[in-house]
């Protein structure tokens, strides 16, 4: 199977079931937001699996979590079909920020993204799960989306959020405090 079919070459895609929509209707928008997420996720992984301490647990809730993002840009791709264990994923989420939570400094400022290559990365992929979640708020506004998808990909992203900063931790990068000017 050839990986470029040219049928996209004028600014038009196909949805599931075939139907041929624009590459910037709402949908694909959140479909590729999705998919830029997962990619993200995946450089993270790619830099956090080099990392001696609860290596597995990370990872694995990562790569976890990418196979959910599969399952919504295909959800968002046809709505027809469920999506499910998100609302239950969401919880699960709930149960390890409040893990790591304890094993991290009270947060009474703001911090800046950065820290440790892998710490950013982490506080990049939550940028764009954020982004994500407007994208698909936005669609949510027009077109039928399931409500657990916004739920879901909120609490990844404070789950990114919180294991940026456990990485930034245990690499001894002290977090930056934001000061308002």
């Amino acid at each position: 199977m050839s990986v470029y079919t040219r049928t996209g070459d004028h600014g038009k895609t196909s949805l599931y079931q075939g139907k041929r929509v624009s590459k910037a209707n709402l949908r694909i928008e959140a479909i590729g937001t999705v998919d830029e997420l997962n990619s993200a996720i995946g450089v993270a992984l790619a830099q956090v699996s080099s990392i001696k301490y609860q290596v597995l647990s990370i990872k694995k809730e990562l790569i976890k979590a990418q196979n959910d993002l599969f399952d919504i840009g295909a959800n968002l791709a046809n709505p027809s079909s469920k999506v499910s264990n998100l609302e239950k994923r969401a919880k699960e989420f709930e149960k390890e920020i409040d893990k790591l939570e304890k094993k991290l400094p009270e947060l009474k400022n703001f911090i800046l993204p950065g820290g440790s290559l892998e710490g950013s990365q982490l506080h990049f992929a939550r940028t764009i799960a954020r982004r994500a979640e407007r994208r698909i708020v936005e669609l949510s506004e027009k077109e039928n989306v399931e409500s657990s998808i916004i739920i879901y990909i909120n609490r990844l992203s404070d789950l990114l959020f919180m294991i940026a900063r456990f990485v930034n931790q245990k690499e001894k990068k002290k977090e930056a405090i934001w000061t308002s000017r």
